[in-house]
């Protein structure tokens, strides 16, 4: 993944600020202990504009996120989404990657932040495909993780919350080291959860399967659009417990994200998936995918918060 291309302007607490004054004290609560929650939005160019794809449900993932930690946010959602559109259009930006944050600030030390303030920034920055674009087009190689995904009896895994990827950067990273471009984590019940950054799915006969929320993965945004896409052209989309023997034996198997889009996976531990490349169902629901973000299909037009206005 390449560098991040500072921008002019970020969304400090109300206030647009230059990038280089965005600054945090290092006796931050989150800083420390990862009570801070975030998201991953993406800013599509289309003929009519630059549009931002499911922006009010990943602000209202935001807060749910937050409310889990007792965290409120001082900004409503439709004032955090007017602040998505406003940081897009301030920075001059067609085509980016938006990055609320809200986390507890300073006030003392130790690990409960009641009474602790909350801060909440948004950066915008240009970013293209987060496993690559050759990965979109003929599929990415992952490994199974030594690493188990967080269990939810441990932590709130339906949360969208910082301190939660340090999971994610160990499987990750243990999956690179190895050669590989992501992880798949099973929970501690041995059974398929998510990647490190991404939901997944896996095609069978025609059936296409997730791991179910009880599985202890993230409530994805893309997942949602996938599943709702799939049911739309008449798949039987089915969220059920997948093993790790299973996802070696499906006919295709992808993973979604706002990051990763829809990425197909060639190869798992070392064992091709199909016919070792994208197949055919996650192919169409790439390019069904990659119409809506584009404006050029009508039936999704609601998913798109134009920053323009529309003749």
């Amino acid at each position: 993944m390449a560098d991040i291309e500072p921008t002019k302007y970020i969304w400090a607490n109300g206030k647009m600020i230059d990038w280089n004054d965005a600054k945090v004290h290092v006796l931050t609560h989150c800083l420390h202990y990862g009570t801070g929650v975030f998201e991953g939005i993406r800013c599509y160019d289309t003929s009519m504009g630059p549009a931002i794809l499911r922006l009010k449900e990943h602000m209202q993932r935001l807060k749910t996120s937050a409310a889990i930690l007792k965290m409120e946010i001082p900004f409503s959602l439709d004032e955090l989404c007017a602040a998505a559109r406003e940081l897009v259009l301030r920075n001059g930006l067609k085509s980016c990657y938006i990055r609320p944050i809200s986390f507890f600030g300073v006030k003392g030390i130790g690990v409960n932040p009641t009474g602790y303030p909350v801060d909440t920034y948004m950066v915008a920055f240009g970013f293209g495909a987060y496993l690559g674009e050759e990965g979109l087009r003929n599929g990415i190689r992952c490994k199974t993780s030594s690493w188990h995904r967080i269990s939810p009896s441990s932590l709130a895994t339906m949360g969208k919350i910082c301190g939660h990827y340090v999971n994610s950067a160990l499987a990750h990273t243990e999956a690179k080291a190895a050669g590989y471009d992501e992880a798949i984590l099973l929970n501690d019940h041995h059974f398929v959860a998510e990647g490190s950054g991404e939901n997944i799915f896996t095609v069978s006969q025609g059936k296409i399967r997730t791991p179910p929320l009880s599985a202890g993965v993230l409530p994805g945004i893309t997942r949602d659009s996938v599943i709702r896409i799939a049911r739309d052209e008449a798949f039987e989309v089915v969220e059920a417990n997948i093993s790790r023997s299973e996802l070696y034996t499906s006919d295709e198997v992808f993973m979604t994200g706002t990051a990763a889009e829809i990425t197909p996976v060639r190869e798992i531990d070392n064992r091709p998936v199909g016919n070792g490349g994208r197949g055919p169902v996650t192919k169409r629901l790439q390019d069904i995918f990659w119409k809506i973000v584009k404006g050029e299909n009508q039936a999704y037009m609601g998913w798109l918060d134009f920053l323009e206005e529309r003749g």
